[in-house]
């Protein structure tokens, strides 16, 4: 029996799959287009407007100056070429009550915020092995099957903006328990769907919902740590983070082998209810009142304008965010390229997810052991290095040899690795650039890596996911964006990860 994705010629597909995505399209060139407009604004007035200003030794941001001295700071710097002082300090504020909040041991809590990051992976890859059996209990075709992903994780990037901000108003415990309670709703509302129309919805609802537990639990943890401690629990998480999407296609490929595919939501109805049933009795607020902002719409835009126009912060984010994809486009195709390409069944899918999620594993818990002992910004060349390394490597492999799953899978658990080793790193740096606002950052930097996996979804996947060597070129092309990125950042400000963080 063939499978839904290839029942008609690939290229009909993609051409299909263009007409009906051309509205998607067009928003996000818009998007694009309305950004490098204001990039360019923005760097002419730079270019006008840069005497008079007065060089600090902290950053404008926070020293709560404007927008506009910031902006005039940073030209002034550029032109001066100015070294500032590493983005890592030991003098960010966390909670001063933190040592009383938490009276269990600290891989309790890593457990605890793990689940919680986990819930956004964990809902895409346990479904994947179902989409033979929704694509035809709903009619639906490969585009409006990949559109469930799309609407998930565009929903998920959008409301990103505001998990953080809101916990950095109203506090960590409400925002992560309004959350799981949506999420559940949203579960419940996928099993009852009756049509792909409806799928699509509540897939978009559960976007909404699930990057609450991943952006409030980074300001968590940054609340209750100085930066070593935190670097070290950070990589715990990513290491129990990396078992929900190793074991999420074994979850849903049984429950649709056994119980149809409603049977895979219900079940992440249960887990949603589980979940905040544990967070309502463990979790502790771990903002303090002192510490927290006034929620109001203009603020919150006037916040995310002076972080979005940080070339630091947007050189970080992007550092972290896209190299993920890099890895993620894998999953994203892992129907054509595991189904079609590697020829392995439904129920053979957890082998690429666990080599995956291993070198998850092993690339977070190097960071961890790592914390403390060497220099932030060599941990990150190190794993951009071996991303680099082993992308070059598996796009040669393809164009010369035939896939096979014999070889094809370990270029991408390594990939993993070198992405696992570096990204609690540069998450640190990101957060720690403006401690005031780690909520909003945290929200902001994960918007862009959503973003990112949404197009990655929604646009690039289907135009790439019929040929292994394109999929690999892309690859090596996601990871490249965030190296040049982090590239840009050194030669700029070059003591930025150049210190030790204490404990």
């Amino acid at each position: 029996m063939g499978h839904w994705w290839d029942t008609d010629p690939q290229k009909v597909a993609i051409n299909n799959y263009a007409q009906q995505s051309i509205f998607a399209k067009l928003l996000i060139s818009l998007a694009l287009f309305v950004a490098e407009c204001c990039g360019g604004l923005f760097c002419k007035r730079l270019l006008i407007r840069r005497s008079s200003v007065r060089v600090t030794q902290d950053p404008p941001l926070i020293q709560g100056l404007g927008l506009r001295q910031a902006l005039l700071h940073w030209a002034f710097e550029r032109q001066c070429k100015i070294r500032n002082p590493p983005l890592v300090s030991t003098t960010h504020p966390m909670n001063p009550q933190a040592d009383q909040l938490w009276r269990a041991p600290r891989w309790a809590l890593a457990v605890l915020l793990a689940v919680l990051g986990m819930l956004g992976p964990f809902s895409i890859d346990t479904y994947l092995p179902a989409f033979t059996g929704i694509a035809q209990a709903l009619q639906a075709s490969p585009v409006q099957m990949q559109q469930t992903l799309s609407a998930y994780l565009f929903g998920f990037a959008f409301m990103n903006l505001f998990h953080g901000a809101l916990s950095d108003s109203f506090g960590r415990r409400p925002v992560i328990l309004w959350g799981i309670a949506m999420f559940t709703v949203a579960s419940a509302g996928c099993a009852m769907s009756q049509s792909i129309g409806q799928l699509v919805f509540f897939r978009a609802l559960q976007g909404f919902s699930t990057g609450a537990g991943i952006v409030v639990s980074r300001a968590v943890i940054r609340d209750m740590f100085p930066p070593s401690q935190a670097q070290k629990v950070m990589s715990q998480v990513t290491i129990y983070f990396g078992v929900a999407p190793a074991v999420a296609p074994i979850v849903g490929g049984w429950l649709y082998v056994h119980a149809g595919w409603h049977s895979i939501f219900w079940f992440l109805t249960g887990v949603g209810v589980l979940l905040w049933v544990a967070n309502a009795r463990l979790l502790p607020e771990t903002l303090h009142a002192d510490h927290r902002q006034s929620f109001h719409i203009r603020h919150l835009m006037q916040g995310y304008w002076q972080l979005g126009s940080s070339p630091r912060f947007l050189l970080l984010a992007l550092a972290s965010g896209v190299p993920f994809n890099g890895m993620f486009l894998y999953v994203l195709a892992a129907p054509a390229f595991l189904g079609t390409h590697l020829a392995l069944a439904p129920t053979q899918f957890f082998w690429f997810f666990v080599l995956t999620i291993s070198g998850i594993m092993a690339g977070a818990w190097l960071s961890g052991r790592l914390a403390g002992r060497i220099a932030p910004q060599r941990q990150i060349r190190m794993g951009f290095v071996v991303m680099l390394a082993v992308s070059v490597l598996n796009l040669l492999a393809n164009l010369l040899l035939v896939p096979h799953v014999s070889w094809a899978l370990i270029p991408i658990a390594v990939f993993a690795f070198g992405w696992a080793l570096m990204v609690p790193v540069v998450t640190l740096l990101v957060l720690d650039l403006h401690p005031e606002r780690r909520g909003m950052a945290s929200s902001l930097q994960a918007c862009i890596g959503s973003a990112a996996n949404g197009l990655v979804a929604g646009v690039i996947v289907p135009l790439v996911m019929h040929s292994t060597r394109l999929l690999a070129a892309t690859s090596l092309a996601m990871m490249a964006v965030g190296l040049v990125a982090w590239v840009l950042l050194r030669r700029r400000w070059p003591d930025t990860g150049q210190h030790i963080t204490a404990h």
